[in-house]
Formats: structure tokens, C-alpha cells, sequence
């Protein structure tokens, strides 16, 4: 785990600097537009090129060193922050500049990503798959600690130049800890270099194996549903505080906390013996915190709410890592990856498109008049968003159902 550990705190630096830039471009964007699709488009802008380069991305980490593709797709990501920084500075910063620079990274922010899922085969032993998921999460929820409670601090004071000059200063160290690592990468051959016959076997792989499929298929679900709600929770809680940034930094931070508690506990815990069980369970548990967080309307009901829900998080992301890692094969592994995040990225850019729309053209203007629904919401600004939140919480909660019904199917 030593070699994996490197990495790893080089990547938890590197995060805790880009949430601080997501955050504080969060709050830019909220301050200059003031509506939930201005945010919603700022996550399709991050989502949406995957659709085009997504599954590409997989044959390269399947055909070129791993290792050199994490360095590329830092230093790529460095070079439009730097451009960032430079129109903000010396330049008048625009939303669509955000929208533009941020379609730019995406594609080479999921190449740094997917090289990195798929490495850590080579960097730590079969039994330690769970517990390297488990610290990954660690290192996303870790990151929800600091890195809002520093933005939404800072931001005030140093604006988003500081704030990018410091997750340039992360990414740097981020690209050292990679260099010094050694890494004995596993030769991988393809069965062909024909970029279509590469695709190809990733659709062979998931027709011969059901119970992987079927894996995949509840995942994306959840995440589809999760998204939706996800785009407006940030407008959700502006809107119910009146734009309180630090109220929403705070909220964030709970959910970094709670899933830093939940990685830990997998990472001591170690061994998950039925590992699809506990991806359904994680499903469930976060699916009903979710639930009653919508319902409610403050910070003493929304911080302990939002750390039970992170805690289910390193449940699900471990046990699915360990899925994955256990049953596609190393040659597969890239592709299948880089499927499952194209999948999933593709469905979260018409998640985010779904929820600023829904949010700001159907739920927000019906909730300001009354409802069956008003003495649940009230009918102030950000009731109808509260509805949405809750309604997609029900939805997930119910994916997890079907999935257990399916663990007992394919037992049977």
C-alpha cells in the first residue's frame, strides 16, 4: 500500500485545491446570475464533452502507460486553470468563459481519472482493493472538509485569484508525488488496434457477463436520480438561507466529514465479504438520509442529515471498486471504467439539465402558489426545489429495492 499511499496524498492536495476553484466558481456564478440553470450549466459544461471523448479515453489507458496519462491530464487541467486566472486578472470574466474552459478540462480531468482507477490494480494486492476504494473516498470526502470551510473563508478576502493560485501550487504537488513513484505496470495486449473493435469488447464483456451488468445498471440508475437532486442542492440551500455561503460551506464540510468517518470505518473494517450486498445497502441507507434532509428547512436538521447520508457514500464507491477490479479482466479494465463513467457522466449532464429546468421552471413558480405540498415546503423561494430533492430521493430509494430484489434473484 506504501506506493498507493504516495499517490494518494498527493491526489487528496490536488482535490482539496480543485473543490476550493468549484466552490468559489460556484459562488461567482451564483452572485453574478443568481438562478439554479446558470449552476446546473455549469455542470453539464464539465459533462457533457465526456459523451464525445469518454469512451476513446478508455482505449488509451487500455493502450498507453497509466502513469504518463495521470501526469498529461494534470498538466493539461494546470494549463486552463492558468488560463483562467489570466482572463480573470487581467480581463472582464464572463459565465460563458466558465462554460468554455471547463468543456476544455473535462475530457483530460476524466483521462487523469480513469488512469488512476485503473492503476491501482498495480498498486496494491487483491485483498487491499476494498481499502483503496475506501481511502478514495476518503480522499473526495476529505476534501468536502477543508476545502469548502477554506474557499467560502478565503474567497472573501483573496477572491478566485488566490483561490486558483492555490490549486495550482496542489496540482503541482499532486504531479510530483506521481513522478517519484515507481510503478511496475502489468503488459496489457489488445486483441486488436482497431479502435472499433476495442469499443467492441467492452459491449461482448457486458453481453456474457449478467450479473456484472446488472451491476452497472443500478449504478447508473442511482447516480441518473442522485444527479438531478444533486444539481440544485447547492441553489437549494442559497435560496433557503437567503445565499449564506457559509452555511452551504458548512453543509458541505458535514458531508465531508461523514464520509471520512464512513471511509474510515471500511478501511479498518477491511474485508467486505458479500461485496453487492453492501453496494445495495450504502444505496438504501443514503437514499433514506437523503429523504429526510429534503423535508428539511435548516441547519440543524440539514448538517446531521448530510453526514448519515455521506456515511452510506465509501460503502457504495468501495464496494463497487472491489466489483469492478474483482471481475473485469486488467485488459478490460480502462474500457470498462471509462464505460461505466461515460455512462454515468452522460446521464449526469441530463441530470443537471433536468434539475435547473425542472427547478426553475416547473417546481420553483408552482411552489410560490398553494398546494397539496405548502404546509409540507411553505411557498418561499426554494420550496420547490425542497419537493424535487425529496421526490428524487424516493426515486433512489427504490432503485436500491430493485437492486435487492435482484441480489435475491441471482442467488436463487
Amino acid at each position: 500500500m506504501r506506493k498507493f499511499l504516495i499517490i494518494w496524498s498527493g491526489q487528496l492536495l490536488s482535490t482539496i485545491g480543485s473543490n476550493m476553484t468549484n466552490f468559489a466558481l460556484t459562488i461567482w456564478a451564483w452572485e453574478k446570475t443568481g438562478t439554479a440553470t446558470a449552476l446546473a450549466f455549469i455542470s453539464f459544461a464539465f459533462l457533457a464533452p465526456t459523451l464525445i471523448t469518454g469512451l476513446f479515453m478508455g482505449v488509451i489507458v487500455d493502450r498507453f502507460e497509466r502513469k504518463l496519462l495521470m501526469i498529461l491530464g494534470d498538466i493539461i487541467t494546470g494549463t486552463v486553470s492558468v488560463i483562467l486566472l489570466l482572463i480573470y486578472t487581467f480581463s472582464s470574466l464572463e459565465i460563458w468563459h466558465i462554460y468554455l474552459l471547463i468543456a476544455i478540462t473535462s475530457p483530460f480531468s476524466q483521462l487523469q481519472s480513469l488512469a488512476s482507477e485503473s492503476i491501482t490494480a498495480d498498486l496494491v494486492t487483491p485483498e487491499n482493493y476494498i481499502r483503496a476504494g475506501s481511502l478514495t473516498s476518503i480522499l473526495n470526502y476529505g476534501s468536502q472538509i477543508v476545502a469548502p470551510a477554506l474557499a467560502g473563508f478565503l474567497y472573501p478576502i483573496i477572491s478566485l485569484t488566490g483561490i486558483l493560485f492555490i490549486d495550482l501550487f496542489t496540482l503541482i504537488l499532486a504531479i510530483f508525488t506521481v513522478i517519484i513513484t515507481p510503478i511496475k505496470e502489468k503488459k496489457i495486449k489488445l486483441h486488436s488496434n482497431k479502435i472499433t473493435d476495442n469499443l467492441t469488447e467492452i459491449f461482448i464483456y457486458l453481453k456474457e457477463n449478467k450479473y456484472f451488468l446488472t451491476i452497472i445498471t443500478i449504478e447508473i440508475l442511482f447516480w441518473f436520480i442522485h444527479d438531478i437532486g444533486g444539481s440544485i442542492f447547492k441553489p437549494l440551500i442559497l435560496s433557503r438561507t437567503d445565499g449564506n455561503t457559509f452555511i452551504l460551506g458548512s453543509i458541505s464540510a458535514s458531508a465531508g466529514i461523514g464520509g471520512v468517518m464512513g471511509g474510515l470505518i471500511i478501511t479498518f473494517w477491511g474485508k467486505i465479504k458479500n461485496r453487492f450486498k453492501g453496494f445495495i445497502i450504502g444505496i438504501m441507507g443514503a437514499s433514506i438520509c437523503k429523504l429526510i434532509f429534503g423535508f428539511g428547512q435548516s441547519i440543524l436538521i440539514w448538517l446531521p442529515l448530510q453526514f448519515c447520508s455521506s456515511l452510506n457514500f465509501p460503502l457504495i464507491y468501495s464496494t463497487r471498486q472491489g466489483l469492478y477490479l474483482d471481475l473485469i479482466p486488467s485488459n478490460l479494465q480502462g474500457r470498462i471504467f471509462a464505460f461505466s463513467s461515460w455512462l454515468r457522466l452522460g446521464v449526469g449532464a441530463i441530470s443537471a439539465l433536468l434539475g435547473g429546468i425542472l427547478a426553475d421552471r416547473i417546481f420553483e413558480p408552482w411552489m410560490m402558489t398553494d398546494n397539496i405540498f405548502s404546509p409540507l415546503f411553505g411557498t418561499q423561494k426554494g420550496a420547490g426545489m425542497n419537493l424535487l430533492y425529496v421526490l428524487c430521493s424516493v426515486g433512489m430509494f427504490f432503485v436500491g429495492l430493485w437492486g435487492w430484489y435482484s441480489r435475491k434473484r441471482m442467488r436463487n
